[in-house]
Order: structure tokens, then C-alpha cells, then sequence
């Protein structure tokens, strides 16, 4: 019995010198090359172990290896896919006899992992030594959380990354993850779990933080709380909440977000906006809800730039790009400075007004970032110089199609509905307009919309438009379309119609004081003059950047007002002849004279910025000349050219005894002997006027 316990102490002793002893005198070649072996059999990758080896098998297994690396696959470079400058691993062996992992030291030091993608694959995925192929993916959707997923105890002590790296390149852009710094405290599965690390992300710097309530409640798909915060230059992110029962991923909690520049944070992201000095500081804070692919965000704050309201916005992530969906409600929204910029200004202009259309590219790849189908409800809309209040808007975005339809909107006194289309699908893009406004206070309306300001009144007007191009002058150049309008209880501004009438009578029939034409002309033009009216109606059509009116027609109880012409937008120009008529006594409108029946042309002509006002002599110059030539060949009473001249412009106008309508006949573009003939003709009154101080001539009624 003596001898058998010595024996036994004789092994146990052997037994222990070994476990001690053994690891340090025998030669690290002995284990080196069966470790490299097997994990080359593994990853049928190329293993080396070229630094030093340790081994330790007592009291705990533990391993350091330095100098590790595992080869690229073929076609990928001569560069490692890994390596590390050291490895450190420990593990206890008694726990491992009651099924309790106890890792005390897990410490990869300067590891760095080299991932690429190519036509022919990726260097990340192992292909099994006798396969040509890929092991195929498990099938299901992948990892599920399920109960008795961890049966085991474990608990982890020094779990670290030292200044690791992390590269991707794909040919077509390279992304770098450098001096990444990970901890992990895990002192069992049952107790909180703490992550904490830092890193550089392509030359930003990043730190951050997590922690999970319990890693077996997490596997095993019962509710964990979780915590995430996330800071740095690009964003700084925090997240409270909990992963909800299931077993899916899926987590709800309380998310405060602000990104200091959206441009920089898409820049990093590899889609870098559209130059501008918009999408800036980003901020909601709210509650977040998803799961795989699914994001919802019901924001109290929500702000972006001077935008701010609230927000329940869906974003899927499972596609091509992200899509959104849901509900905006903003206090104030100012489209302007997200309005597709112009790589150049517009050409100034000297003393304001509207600039020439810019041939600068307008830039509309914004549109292809994400889909979208958003409500937004705005107390004030700005879009250029309108402004819009409780407007109701819907945003469909699709595939780089915008389509924003405004269901109410309340602008300048009136209510309406518009559509607007902004397509950049094709090679062209293309717009259009479709609106429909009901009484509208014309005058601040169409200034803030054209820098028009020569129309006041209240009514109604629909649109129907369509362009293409890739700059405004293009856009301008192809408009096409319709319209009408209806405006009731206005004024024309810059012209009295009234007056116009009355001074022309008087120089044709000499009732008039002494002086020429222009001066008379001059009295009933300008900014202070007006022509009131109760009605004024028309419809248009363009084409190519060219509206064309025939029927316009405007009432008053002192005046009847036809109407005809065009307005060149491409060329910022028009030409527009109105045919006004007096149809009762106008008094106190410039004299106590009865002009009924009379017709004085009027024209306006000229650039946008400057418009001129005045009596179209053109057609009454051939107006006298087919009243004096029907008096010359038929007219008992004309003896000399000079009365025929008279008798005919009286008539023309309809100051002559049978009180006939004006006759234009066609109408030139350039001033003919007929202008010449009627601005002498006037001119021999005044003449006659000055020689004579018997009484002026007696009305011809």
C-alpha cells in the first residue's frame, strides 16, 4: 500500500512538473506547424505563425502567438487578408468540467483586415479545400433568436482590441477604418454587458458606447433593455430603450440625434449632395421603432436648417435606396434655398427688374437619392416670392420623379390646388404645372409670381403647363400650355383708358388745348395713372415659350375693352394691342365731354423691364387713311384732301356723324406713311389752333 502511494505521488507529481515544465522546454516548432496546418485545412487559406509561440497549459490554457497572418485569395493582391502584430488567449480549463467558459484574456493587438470586391467575388468569403465554390449560405432568414440558445455559463475577462484596422475597397471607392480601440466587459450572460471603443473612419474620429441587458436574454429572444450613444464630428446619437420579445431583432426606444452638416455626413457616406449652403444641422429627438430593414421615427422635435415641426416618418432600408414614407408637420417651410442651383448667377441687369434666363445646367440628382411619399402640413409655404399659408401638400418621389400636389392652399386671399412635376428619369428633364386658384388678390400675387404689377383685382385662374430642359432659358424656350382668368373690381395700372379716349378726341376735332401729341399721350400714361374695371376675363395658349391671347375682354360702366396679342417669355418681351371703347358719359375721368362710341387703340410693347404704354398710331394711321379715301371717292361734303383726312379720322375713331366703330384692317409691325400721315395731321390742328382765335371747332355730334 506504501508503495502504491508513493507511485501515485510519483505520477501526480510528474503529472503536475509536466503541465508546468513540458510548455517551456519543448520547442514551439513542435506545435507551430500542426496549428498552421490545421488552420489552413480550416479557411483553405495559407496560415502563418512567423513570431513567437507560447503555450501555457496550467492553471489556465493560454496561448500568444505574434506575427499572424492569413493569405488573400487568389486574385486579390500579394497582401495579407489579416494580420496581427500579437495574439493573446486564455482560457480556465477546471471551470470548462462543469460546462462554464471562463476566458480570461482575449486581446488581439494592431490586427488589421484587408476586404475587397471585384468582378470575380470577395476575399471574405472561405471556400472549403475540396470546392471550387462558395459554401452555400444556411438557408431560413438567418440568425434567430430562440430559447435555450445559450445552455452553457461563461463569463469573459480581458477582452480587447488594440489599435485596429479595417480597409474596403470595391474598385470604384476605397473606405479606411484605423486606430480602432474596442473593450468589452462581460463579467457573465445573465449581467449587463458593456462595449465601449473608439476609431477613424476615413479621417473622422469616432467614439462609442453600448450596453445590452443580459446576452442570454438577448439570444434567447426575451426582452433587453439597450443603450447606444455614438459621438463625434459627423453625429452625435444616443438611444435608450429595449429589444423587444421575439424572435426577430426588433427594438423600440427613445432616440435624441443631431448632425452638425447633413452634406458632410452624405459626403462620408459616399453620396455627396448637390453643392449649396442647405441641408446643414440636422436634430429630432423622439421615439424609434424598427426591425430588419424597417425604421420609424415619431419625432416631438424635428429640425432641419430653419425647418422644424414634427414628424412620423417609415424609412425602408431593404432596397436599392432608402424609401419614406409618412407625415410632416411644419410650422414654416422656405423651398428657396432647396430650390436645383445654377452652377453660374444670371446676367445683372441695370436698375433691377427680371434678370435674363440663366443657360447655367440646373442640377436635379437630388431627386434619385431616395423614394418618398410624405404629407406634410405647413402653416407657411415659401416657393420663390409666394408665400402660402395651411397648405396641405403630398411629395411622391419615385425612381427621380417628384410629384408635389398641394390639396389646399390658402395664398394672397384666396384658395386653390396645384401639381407640380419635376422628372429627371431621362436624359431631358421635364416639368409641369397644373393649378387652379379661386379669388386670388391678383396684385400681390402675380409680382410675387412674375414681377408683374400692373393688374389689381380679385379672381379666379387655372394653368396647364409643360416644360423641358436643362437650364431656365431651355425651360422658358419650350413652355407649352393653356390657361384663363376672371378678375372682377380692379384696375389696370399705368394707363387711363378714359383719359387716353378724351385726349385724342380733342386733337382730332381740335377742342383741345395747344400741343403735340406726345405730351397729350404722356398725360394718361405713367405709374400714377389706372383704368378701373368691374370684369375682366381671357383664355391663352403657349407655344414654346410664347402665349398667344385673342379674347380678352374687359368691362367697366365707362368702358368696353378688347383685347389681343403676345407675350414672348423666352425673349422677355410683348406686344399687345387693346381696342377700348367708351361706352357712357365719362365724367370726372379726365372731362365733362359725352364720348360714347369712340375707339382709341392702345399699345404695349417692349422688354419686360420696360414696358411702353400708349395710342397704337399704327392702326390709327390706316384707319384715316380707309376713312379718307371712302370720303375722297364717295363724300359729297370733303372739298379738300385736307377735310377728306378729318372726316375719315372721325370716323375712324367714331367722332364722325354716323358714330361708326373703329376699322383697323391687318396691322404691320413697323411704323408705315400711315403713322407719319396721322402725326401730321395732328400737327396741322395744333398749327391751325395757333393762327385762329376765333371759337374752336364744333363737335361733329
Amino acid at each position: 500500500m506504501k508503495r502504491l502511494a508513493v507511485a501515485l505521488g510519483l505520477v501526480v507529481v510528474l503529472a503536475v512538473a509536466a503541465i508546468f515544465i513540458l510548455p517551456s522546454v519543448i520547442p514551439a516548432s513542435t506545435y507551430r506547424e500542426p496549428v498552421e496546418t490545421a488552420a489552413r485545412d480550416a479557411l483553405n487559406r495559407e496560415v502563418s505563425l512567423a513570431g513567437d509561440i507560447s503555450l501555457q497549459v496550467f492553471p489556465r490554457l493560454e496561448i500568444r502567438a505574434s506575427d499572424v497572418s492569413i493569405a488573400n485569395a487568389e486574385g486579390f493582391g500579394d497582401d495579407a487578408f489579416a494580420e496581427m502584430r500579437e495574439m493573446r488567449v486564455g482560457v480556465r480549463l477546471i471551470p470548462l468540467l462543469s460546462r462554464r467558459v471562463e476566458i480570461t484574456e482575449f486581446v488581439l493587438v494592431e490586427p488589421t483586415i484587408r476586404l475587397a470586391q471585384n468582378r470575380s467575388g470577395n476575399n471574405w468569403t472561405f471556400t472549403p479545400a475540396d470546392s471550387a465554390t462558395p459554401t452555400p449560405a444556411p438557408s431560413g432568414d438567418g440568425f434567430v433568436r430562440r430559447e435555450g440558445a445559450l445552455p452553457i455559463e461563461a463569463s469573459f475577462g480581458d477582452v480587447r482590441i488594440e489599435n485596429g484596422a479595417i480597409y474596403f475597397a470595391d474598385g470604384n471607392q476605397s473606405r479606411a477604418i484605423t486606430g480602432l480601440d474596442l473593450s468589452v466587459a462581460l463579467p457573465s450572460l445573465d449581467t449587463e454587458t458593456r462595449l465601449t471603443g473608439a476609431l477613424n473612419a476615413d479621417g473622422e474620429s469616432l467614439d462609442f458606447s453600448a450596453t445590452l441587458g443580459s446576452i442570454r436574454d438577448f439570444f434567447e429572444g426575451r426582452e433587453t433593455p439597450v443603450a447606444l450613444t455614438l459621438g463625434g464630428n459627423l453625429a452625435d446619437l444616443s438611444f435608450n430603450g429595449r429589444i423587444l420579445e421575439g424572435e426577430a431583432i426588433a427594438y423600440e426606444g427613445r432616440i435624441d440625434t443631431t448632425i452638425p452638416s447633413v452634406r458632410a455626413l452624405a459626403a462620408f457616406a459616399g453620396a455627396p449632395l448637390p453643392a449649396g449652403d442647405n441641408l446643414e444641422r440636422f436634430r429630432t429627438v423622439g421615439q424609434l421603432t424598427g426591425a430588419p430593414g424597417q425604421v420609424r421615427l415619431a419625432a416631438s422635435t424635428l429640425a432641419l436648417d430653419a425647418i422644424s415641426g414634427s414628424a412620423d416618418i417609415n424609412v425602408n432600408l431593404a432596397g436599392d435606396k432608402p424609401s419614406l414614407t409618412g407625415s410632416l408637420t411644419l410650422a414654416e417651410l422656405d423651398v428657396n434655398p432647396y430650390l436645383p442651383a445654377t452652377s453660374t448667377p444670371p446676367a445683372p441687369t441695370t436698375g433691377g427688374g427680371i434678370p435674363p434666363w440663366s443657360d447655367a445646367p440646373i442640377d436635379l440628382a437630388g431627386l434619385g437619392i431616395v423614394d418618398a411619399d410624405l404629407r406634410l402640413t405647413v402653416g407657411r409655404l415659401v416657393f420663390q416670392d409666394i408665400e402660402v399659408t395651411d397648405a396641405r401638400l403630398r411629395v411622391e418621389l419615385r425612381n427621380s420623379r417628384l410629384e408635389a400636389t398641394l390639396e389646399n392652399i390658402s395664398l394672397y386671399e384666396g384658395q386653390g390646388r396645384a401639381t407640380v412635376v419635376a422628372n429627371n428619369r431621362g436624359n431631358r428633364p421635364s416639368y409641369s404645372l397644373t393649378a387652379s386658384l379661386d379669388s386670388l388678390d391678383a396684385g400681390p400675387f402675380l409680382e410675387a409670381a412674375a414681377g408683374f404689377d400692373k393688374l389689381l383685382g380679385t379672381g379666379a385662374m387655372t394653368l396647364d403647363l409643360s416644360a423641358s430642359g436643362n437650364s431656365q432659358a431651355a425651360i422658358m424656350n419650350s413652355l407649352a400650355g393653356s390657361g384663363d382668368f376672371s378678375f372682377a373690381d380692379g384696375a389696370i395700372v399705368g394707363i387711363n383708358i378714359a383719359q387716353t379716349i378724351r385726349n385724342v378726341s380733342q386733337l382730332v376735332d381740335g377742342s383741345g388745348t395747344s400741343g403735340d401729341a406726345e405730351d397729350e399721350e404722356a398725360a394718361s400714361t405713367g405709374e400714377q395713372q389706372a383704368t378701373d374695371f368691374s370684369s375682366l376675363t381671357g383664355s391663352f395658349s403657349i407655344t414654346n415659350g410664347r402665349i398667344s391671347q385673342q379674347d380678352l375682354l374687359m368691362l367697366s360702366p365707362l368702358l368696353r375693352v378688347e383685347g389681343a396679342g403676345d407675350v414672348n417669355l423666352a425673349g422677355q418681351s410683348l406686344d399687345y394691342r387693346l381696342q377700348p371703347r367708351a361706352v357712357a358719359s365719362i365724367q370726372g375721368q379726365g372731362g365733362e365731354r359725352d364720348l360714347r362710341g369712340i375707339t382709341v387703340p392702345i399699345r404695349l410693347r417692349g422688354g419686360f423691364n420696360n414696358v411702353s404704354v400708349g395710342v397704337d398710331t399704327e392702326a390709327v394711321g390706316r384707319a384715316l387713311l380707309q376713312g379718307a379715301l371712302n370720303n375722297a371717292l364717295g363724300s359729297d361734303g370733303a372739298t379738300t384732301p385736307r377735310d377728306a383726312l378729318r372726316d375719315g379720322l372721325l370716323d375712324a375713331i367714331g367722332l364722325g356723324e354716323d358714330d361708326d366703330e373703329a376699322t383697323t384692317g391687318d396691322e404691320a409691325e413697323q411704323r408705315d406713311p400711315a403713322d407719319q400721315l396721322l402725326r401730321g395731321l395732328l400737327n396741322q390742328r395744333r398749327n391751325r389752333n395757333q393762327e385762329t382765335t376765333d371759337e374752336p371747332e364744333q363737335d361733329p355730334q
